[in-house]
């Protein structure tokens, strides 16, 4: 978009808060209803345009959908979100928080490769009664977020992408003395106890690993084998073997191809440069083409094993559907490996015991950790949680939940006093008050 459209979207941000922001909470809490029914009305068309534009299978594109009506359902709950409190802390006198909107922010959301179901999403939103201006979506990349992260309008970033854009983003609106959240990479591990569900544990694997074709914050990087349970890998390879890989809205596809031919060949070299660092690549998703549709950008399961944790399919988050498994003798030795790791997004232990599960808990680094569940993504009345380097600015600030809400308003206290026999004083007090 042109920096004439750019401004244009900001002045219309501006020129709607300020009727918006006196719009009563149940009022805006109404439009939030229909908003969530019109989605649902409208739930096929959404997921058909994310199939069309980014390749993923029809009936995961409908799963996105869902994750993203879960938000808007939980945002109904704002007035709950948006109590204040109280305290009588003296005689006659009361300190009461309220909570206030900051005033236009923005968010630069990730797959720009993909708006179309954005611009659903906001034709949806006129329709359940927002007002004109309240919501804004502009397109671009590097010149649109400069823009962004410049304009002395703009209160707050979210951003959600890449370590090099995101602490890009992170520093320059900070020095603009924006509030900024940002969530980054990620090298998601799955710990696997010989005690735990073995069938299960290998399908929630193959799930986690390979769903959306990899393409996914929170999919599963790499599978961590614990003593016995190294022998289990060719379990998995069979089990990847038998997944269908093909156009997203063929019947019966599994995964379909990456977002860009430029994603397909940095996936390949990845794999590629496991080979030649001594890795053993058991499963090489390279090479593969659907009869039907031989131009894709298809890469297959790959599954990488004999890997070590100074190699780049290792330490680089590949975002495609590769898996790279390590082998540890011990419960204590897998948990030092994931630690060692500079992302701390999500993670996972497979176990029977509840002893084992609670020592995990506590001493792994990771900031949203699944016993048994391979994605723990929390639902969003609670908060995204990552830590380390999978967040910018030490994670303070986060998306969903409460903490979203503390993102998004800014806190006011206000102190009163009111006198029950209505005397004033003669005298004006010019010292502190000292009040009890």
């Amino acid at each position: 978009m042109t920096n004439d459209e750019l401004q244009s979207a900001i002045v219309s941000a501006q020129n709607a808060f300020a009727s918006w922001r006196k719009v009563s909470i149940i009022a805006r809490q109404q439009i939030m209803f229909r908003y969530v029914g019109i989605i649902k009305e409208n739930w096929d068309r959404l997921a058909a345009s994310i199939t069309l534009e980014q390749g993923k299978t029809f009936a995961d594109a409908r799963g996105d959908v869902l994750r993203g009506l879960q938000v808007a359902e939980a945002a109904c709950a704002g007035p709950e979100y948006m109590k204040g409190e109280i305290l009588e802390v003296a005689k006659d006198m009361e300190t009461r928080t309220y909570r206030e909107p900051l005033g236009v922010v923005a968010a630069i959301c990730p797959f720009k490769r993909d708006p179309g179901a954005a611009m659903i999403l906001v034709e949806l939103a006129e329709k359940a009664g927002f007002p004109k201006g309240v919501i804004n979506v502009v397109h671009g990349a590097h010149d649109t977020v400069n823009f962004l992260l410049d304009s002395p309008t703009i209160k707050a970033i979210s951003f959600v992408g890449s370590n090099k854009a995101g602490e890009y983003i992170f520093t320059r609106g900070s020095a603009n003395g924006k509030r900024v959240q940002a969530n980054l990479g990620a090298k998601n591990h799955a710990l696997i106890m010989p005690d735990c569900d073995k069938e299960g544990a290998l399908d929630a694997i193959i799930s986690a690993a390979f769903g959306a074709a990899g393409q996914r914050c929170m999919a599963l990087s790499v599978a961590v084998f614990v003593g016995e349970t190294k022998n289990w890998v060719d379990g998995l390879v069979e089990k990847a073997k038998s997944l269908r890989v093909d156009a997203g809205f063929e019947d019966g596809a599994d995964l379909g191809p990456v977002v860009t031919p430029e994603s397909k060949a940095r996936i390949e070299s990845l794999i590629a440069s496991a080979k030649v660092e001594g890795a053993n690549v058991l499963l090489d998703g390279r090479g593969y083409k659907p009869a039907k549709y031989p131009k894709g950008n298809w890469v297959a399961p790959t599954i990488i094993t004999a890997v070590a944790p100074n190699m780049q399919c290792y330490k680089e988050e590949i975002f495609g559907p590769v898996l790279v498994c390590v082998y540890v003798d011990t419960l204590e030795a897998g948990i030092e490996l994931i630690n060692k790791n500079e992302y701390g997004n999500g993670t996972a232990i497979f176990t029977s015991s509840g002893a084992v599960a609670e020592k995990f808990r506590q001493d792994i680094e990771a900031g949203q950790v699944g016993i048994n569940v391979p994605i723990p993504v929390p639902l969003p009345m609670f908060s995204f949680t990552g830590n380390k380097r999978s967040v910018a600015g030490g994670g303070a600030s986060t998306f969903y939940g409460k903490p979203g809400i503390n993102f998004y308003t800014q806190l006011k206290t206000v102190t009163s006093k009111w006198s029950n026999t209505g005397i004033v004083s003669s005298r004006a007090q010019l010292s502190m008050p000292t009040i009890s």
